[in-house]
């Protein structure tokens, strides 16, 4: 028997296919079809993994999205699908930050992944992808290149974490002299410095699980773990926390 969990973000839409122990997953770019975007991934995971649509026992949607599902059997905020996708991966996970591509969140969990306090930006870009997105386009790299144009950099220091004068900065810091990967190594020493902020406001521990898209970077997260003196997991798969979420509290249903 399996479940379905499918998170349609801001920026890029996620499904996980489940059976209890194992999952599979397929990742989109959301676009600008946020109310179809998710049965597309559906069909198209399944079809991947060769597997109908009546073998699917629960679907579970999350994300910002997930006002746009009809087929789903139930609907589920993010920060409990994120908790709970975190928990099968990290049993004994604390705490978690996630940057997505428009907010940043971090949620302390109890011992069996269920959110115990929360706190959540979204309503400033500042620190998140679309932070890291403007700055990268301003200096002409591509998101993909950011840990190989950054390693080795001392990075420049970043006055404004404002998304809108971000673009600004960066292209008088190059106008001054300052090497591009300089610059965005200190946009990533930026962000790491806002995430360890953040996160300090609700926790006290040593170890946390950072997920979302920006967890991808290996640059950001060896800053992240510098400045806040954690370790810090990561998943293979970051980006899917709330879809796995998702999978998994479908499965609890059944």
């Amino acid at each position: 028997m399996y479940t379905l969990g499918i998170d349609v973000g801001s920026v890029s839409t996620k499904a996980v296919l489940f059976d209890g122990t194992s999952y599979q997953y397929l990742i989109m770019t959301t676009g600008f079809s946020p109310k179809s975007i998710g049965q597309e991934a559906r069909d198209l995971l399944l079809n991947k993994a060769g597997i109908s649509l009546n073998q699917v026992a629960k679907t579970i949607g999350t994300g910002y999205g997930r006002i746009h599902m009809p087929y789903a059997d139930k609907t589920t905020n993010e920060l409990t699908c994120h908790g709970k996708g975190v928990h099968f991966l990290y049993p004994d996970a604390g705490a978690v930050i996630d940057i997505g591509g428009q907010d940043s969140k971090v949620i302390l969990l109890d011992e069996r992944g269920r959110v115990r306090d929360f706190l959540l930006n979204d309503k400033c870009a500042a620190g998140t992808g679309r932070f890291l997105q403007v700055t990268s386009q301003a200096l002409g790299i591509d998101l993909d290149e950011i840990d190989y144009v950054t390693e080795g950099q001392q990075p420049v220091e970043i006055g404004s974490m404002c998304a809108v004068f971000a673009e600004t900065e960066v292209l008088n810091l190059i106008v001054h002299g300052h090497a591009p990967g300089a610059v965005l190594a200190g946009v990533l020493k930026s962000i790491a410095v806002r995430m360890t902020a953040m996160a300090a406001k609700l926790y006290s521990g040593n170890e946390i699980v950072f997920t979302g898209g920006l967890a991808n970077s290996f640059m950001l997260r060896k800053m992240f773990a510098n400045q806040s003196g954690w370790t810090v997991y990561v998943p293979k798969q970051p980006q899917i926390m709330g879809a796995l979420g998702a999978a998994v509290i479908g499965y609890e249903m059944i």
